[in-house]
């Protein structure tokens, strides 16, 4: 420590201590602002360095490539998931969870089908993107469940969400607020699926456990301070 200045060893101290801390409360990076080690592609075993790149701390999904849904390395069940994201003007992205890679990926634009099978939590540009349907806007269940009480940030801004799902209780957080809750399998959601575009799809949420999946939908997204506790 010779000759290092003590602001910086200050500083250091203190990552150690953050990190110590979220040790004990449970808390695992699935991003740190650097290190993608525990992120992958979608069927593949290694990170899609072209479709995603770090810039300034955050993973970037890159446009002019084929699009390459990025995965989580462990399944997750009964999980918090908190990040913070933003997204370019008319962009769209999603975190769904309980994915099991079955689906091959589509030809064209290379994003992954499951979509189709699986529920998300919507990132959107609500003003620019060219669907502006409730029901499919930053924060909903996709298709399903329009959030309520929701204060979106603007384009360029980065909001935060957070995504609860324990024992088939599932909870969407925008920006400190609740704006969507639901229970996997009650009546109330299988009669909304009944009348959604997943109707006729038999795979639709039949899936119990899983991997975490951060959407390339084409558009830039930026997401960043990744973080996820088992429950």
């Amino acid at each position: 420590m010779k000759n290092v200045p003590v602001y910086l060893i200050a500083f250091v101290t203190l990552l150690h201590t953050l990190a110590h801390a979220q040790s004990k409360s449970g808390w695992t990076y699935l991003f740190d602002g650097q290190s993608v080690e525990k992120l992958r592609g979608y069927k593949m075993s290694s990170f899609p360095a072209d479709a995603w790149k770090v810039e300034e701390g955050a993973l970037v999904a890159q446009t002019g490539v084929p699009n390459i849904d990025l995965v989580t390395k462990e399944n997750y069940k009964n999980f918090e998931l908190v990040l913070d994201w933003k997204v370019s003007v008319a962009g769209n992205s999603g975190v769904f969870y309980y994915m099991n890679e079955e689906a091959d990926q589509q030809s064209g634009n290379g994003n992954s089908p499951n979509w189709l099978d699986n529920f998300e939590m919507q990132l959107l540009d609500d003003i620019n993107f060219n669907d502006k349907a409730p029901i499919r806007s930053a924060g909903s269940l996709y298709d399903l469940i329009v959030p309520v009480n929701k204060h979106l940030k603007p384009v360029g801004d980065y909001n935060e969400s957070r995504l609860v799902v324990n024992k088939n209780h599932v909870e969407h957080w925008l920006n400190g607020d609740k704006v969507v809750e639901y229970e996997i399998g009650s009546p109330e959601l299988n009669a909304l699926i009944s009348k959604s575009k997943f109707k006729n799809n038999p795979k639709f949420a039949k899936s119990t456990d899983g991997l975490i999946m951060f959407q390339h939908h084409g558009q830039k997204v930026w997401l960043k301070n990744i973080k996820v506790r088992r429950l």
